[in-house]
């Protein structure tokens, strides 16, 4: 079987596993007094890069890289994100970490609490904020989700390295085509079920969005309340929900090369979450969104509460694609098979935060 990475960040360090053949191997938790929020595996370069956003109760939040495979990792004695002074803001979490597309070698995207955007042209060692977003008329409106306001979502687009989707919570889903000096808020459709003006331009709390891999121009987004597609690139949006047992969770994740083909893990609610109907399920559509169908072959068949958020589920670039996702009760499942079949991998391990996995070699 394919050599793979799986990078799993939670509330107590960072735990990476590799597959060999068929059998997976854990290694030793790393940064073991820190919560890692997210993880980025960049296989742009002739080695693969390793980027985490971890945040220390005593140093507070950083981001640190790893070339060979997380056996050592440098953290520079600067901080590689900061908001400058004349911001009036500082720097509360790294939420997202995203290398951008193979026509811009060097660019990693960044996306933290306060929401905003910022940009690294090495590698992920330096970052420079995106000022287009963070001076938009809209951003002082924006208001925090539960978890706070977070810049969580950063898509690029492989025919185009100008155009950028991001989605922050409490603030919506907005877009530039010029490389991040404009940007337009992209929301037609989606319902903010919490507001008086239920579709209001900004404001909506998305929770993800994912893109399509045979067509670039069509989106998934998993809302507080709501799953929809945009055909149009995210000018607008329809909903795809029906089938589901809830259109309320967290995480939505894409087949890497099947064209509609798209996972989620609904919740039972925005006021009890736990997987939808108390039954550990990962929800797939092969006909994007037309319809969606369980997958539990491997899963725990009991009542389970483990909820997964919204950077905890995940897939590689293998073929058959691997499926992946953890839970907030410390557990990793893998699907080697384009989520027919489960196995878990991890058990009992802190809170898990966010997954991502890439094949080497």
């Amino acid at each position: 079987m394919t050599d793979v990475l799986l990078a799993v960040g939670t509330r107590k360090g960072l735990f990476l596993a590799r597959r060999r053949g068929g059998d997976w191997e854990f290694g030793d938790p790393l940064f073991t007094a820190q919560a890692v929020y997210s993880v980025a595996i960049d296989t742009r370069g002739p080695a693969p890069r390793l980027l985490a956003g971890a945040d220390s109760a005593h140093w507070g939040p950083s981001v640190l890289h790893s070339d060979d495979l997380g056996a050592t990792w440098h953290e520079p004695k600067r901080p590689a994100i900061r908001f400058g002074a004349d911001t009036g803001a500082s720097l509360e979490r790294v939420w997202q970490l995203r290398p951008a597309g193979r026509g811009a070698p060097g660019v990693v995207y960044a996306g933290t609490e306060p929401g905003a955007l910022f940009r690294s042209e090495d590698g992920g060692e330096t970052f420079e904020l995106v000022r287009g977003l963070w001076e938009h008329p809209t951003r002082e409106k924006w208001q925090p989700g539960g978890g706070g306001l977070g810049l969580h979502t950063i898509l690029t687009d492989p025919r185009d390295e100008d155009s950028l989707t991001v989605a922050v919570s409490a603030g919506g889903v907005y877009r530039s085509g010029d490389g991040g000096r404009s940007w337009t808020p992209s929301n037609t459709g989606v319902e903010a079920v919490f507001l008086p003006d239920p579709f209001p331009e900004f404001g909506q709390c998305v929770h993800k969005i994912a893109r399509d891999a045979a067509d670039p121009d069509r989106l998934y987004l998993q809302n507080h309340w709501g799953v929809y597609r945009s055909d149009d690139a995210g000018a607008t949006w329809s909903p795809i929900a029906g089938g589901l047992p809830s259109t309320f969770g967290f995480p939505v994740a894409a087949h890497p090369r099947r064209g509609g083909v798209a996972y989620l893990f609904p919740l039972n609610a925005d006021s009890d979450r736990v997987p939808a109907g108390r039954r550990c399920r990962v929800y797939r559509t092969e006909d994007a969104g037309a319809s969606w169908h369980p997958l539990s072959a491997g899963l725990p068949g009991t009542d389970h509460h483990g909820p997964v958020l919204r950077d905890a589920l995940c897939t590689d670039d293998a073929d058959p694609a691997g499926v992946y996702f953890g839970n907030r009760n410390g557990e990793v499942f893998a699907s080697a098979d384009e989520g027919d079949t489960w196995r878990r991998l991890a058990a009992q391990l802190p809170d898990v935060l966010c997954v991502r996995a890439a094949v080497l070699g």
